[in-house]
């Protein structure tokens, strides 16, 4: 399947700019600490002593600050929300990269893992050389007592391994799915992280030269012969100025960290803070509908609180977990006409059984959940979409499940036809399983009942139509469902076929 340029620049070119950014900015940093301790006259005897190993721990640590820094800035929800809700970043492609905030902390968090694999090696090597190459010249450069002595790395270096391989462990998909309390719980041990992270380096065992000036790397002092060189080559160096003029003085470097790491952690700890407050404002349950399939619908009212279509809230139950917060896509939001917002959520595990005690904070999201509360805004009159038409396509496994947003559709189906706008809204529904012929016998539901179809969509011949019928324009795709539909639409969405269109394809995503 041939790529379409247009669509693959408007749906992958931006992430994969961020991504060239992102690696060249740890490349570079890298290789530019690598070549300042391997090269630098000030780290020229700490080099000697051990070799690659220092250049190797230092760059890869270099590293480990910059990501450690970027890790925290995608969790900042209510700032991505504000910078995607406003006009502050104007470009659409860039409010569509902040959605994959997730993707990029993600990231982060590899590299992370990674690059401490590559630092607690280099130390591990590092801790050999201390003791094989211990020096009788410059002991200050020592770490050893005595050669042969094989110093163990500090309390503070163990430390974050073990919390950083309960943090990455925590996070794999299938700890996730089964046992979520696990992954949230271990991932809260950031904070121990980041405090034992930003007094790991204090103790300063590896010192460079600071009078390098008076004292060059590998000078002569007096009284004192190379025995590397020859009578005439140890003149020569004298004579061009290699004699020292003083012993050589070595200091330990400045803890760098926290400079990397305290602008993020005090921008998180703000916005989590403000996130608190803002959830401690009443939230009123004012309704509580139970659908078909085990899913219950919450109507609910918070002063002050505005939303558009496609929003999620984080919801908090006290009953199960004062920390444990789960993010819920609004099904309606509030509009001029009506005050109150809803989600639905499926009964399972213990969650969702809960009694509705609920705190309430908003982020931003896209995106049946996202695209009923769109429905729910044309159906109140809301103004600010500038579509021309909508394509809804819902596929559910049981025909029950249709019966969530029945109603909605239905009167959104007559007040189109009243408005003389039929063709708005294309609707197709489909019932996935096949054991027996399905169909919604009610009468108050007989515009979806035309509407339904049994197995499942036939994709690209959907996106030909849709193609065809709107030629030379741009698309937005949608997708709130499976990882296996979404990677269908998405290939589709880059496949050079419909006549020039610009699919540009948006999932579903909770930063």
């Amino acid at each position: 399947m041939a790529l379409s340029v247009r669509s693959w620049v408007a749906n992958e070119g931006g992430k994969h700019l961020v991504l060239v950014l992102w690696l060249g900015a740890n490349t570079l940093l890298f290789m530019r600490t690598f070549l300042l301790y391997y090269c630098g006259q000030q780290y020229h005897y700490l080099h000697q002593m051990l070799g690659l190993g220092l250049c190797i721990s230092r760059a890869s640590a270099s590293v480990l600050n910059l990501n450690c820094s970027l890790v925290l800035l995608p969790m900042c929800r209510s700032l991505l929300t504000y910078l995607r809700g406003t006009h502050t970043v104007r470009s659409r492609k860039a409010r569509r990269l902040l959605d994959k905030s997730k993707t990029f902390h993600m990231a982060c968090g590899v590299a992370i893992c990674v690059f401490s694999v590559v630092h607690v090696s280099a130390h591990l090597v590092n801790m050999v050389n201390f003791s094989v190459r211990y020096s009788e010249e410059f002991p200050s450069l020592n770490v050893a007592r005595y050669r042969g002595e094989v110093r163990f790395p500090g309390i503070t270096g163990i430390l974050l391994v073990l919390i950083l391989f309960l943090m990455f462990t925590a996070s794999s998909y299938c700890i996730r799915v089964s046992n979520y309390e696990i992954f949230w719980y271990t991932h809260n041990l950031f904070i121990v992280f980041y405090i034992i992270l930003i007094v790991h380096v204090v103790g300063g065992a590896l010192k460079y030269q600071t009078n390098f000036e008076a004292h060059p790397p590998g000078c002569l002092r007096a009284n004192q012969t190379n025995p590397d060189k020859t009578e005439e080559e140890s003149g020569q160096a004298e004579g061009d100025g290699r004699s020292c003029r003083e012993e050589a003085r070595f200091q330990p470097n400045s803890p760098e960290t926290w400079l990397w790491v305290s602008g993020p952690l005090c921008l998180y700890c703000a916005e989590r803070l403000y996130r608190y407050i803002r959830s401690n404002s009443p939230v009123t349950i004012v309704a509580v509908v139970r659908h078909p399939c085990d899913v219950i619908e919450l109507r609910m009212l918070k002063k002050d609180f505005k939303a558009h279509p496609g929003q999620y809230i984080v919801l908090n139950c006290p009953s199960v977990s004062s920390f444990e917060n789960h993010p819920f896509t609004l099904t309606a939001c509030p509009t001029e006409k009506k005050e109150t917002l809803g989600i639905h959520l499926r009964v399972v595990g213990d969650w969702t059984v809960f009694n509705y005690e609920v705190s309430l904070c908003v982020a931003g999201g896209i995106g049946v959940t996202p695209f009923a509360c769109v429905l729910h805004a044309l159906l109140d009159g809301w103004r600010h979409f500038r579509l021309r038409r909508l394509y809804f396509v819902w596929v559910c496994r049981e025909l029950q499940s249709f019966y969530w947003f029945a109603e909605l559709l239905c009167a959104l189906h007559h007040k189109l036809w009243k408005e003389n706008r039929p063709d708005y809204l294309n609707l197709q529904l489909f019932v996935s399983q096949t054991d027996g012929l399905q169909n919604i016998s009610e009468e108050r539901y007989r515009p979806l009942s035309s509407r339904l179809m049994i197995g499942r969509p036939r994709w690209k011949l959907l996106f030909e139509e849709i193609g065809r019928t709107n030629k030379h324009k741009r698309v937005g795709v949608f997708c709130c469902g499976p990882k296996g539909i979404s990677r269908t639409l998405h290939r589709l969405c880059n496949s050079d076929r419909y006549s020039g269109t610009t699919f540009e394809f948006n999932k579903e995503s909770f930063s």
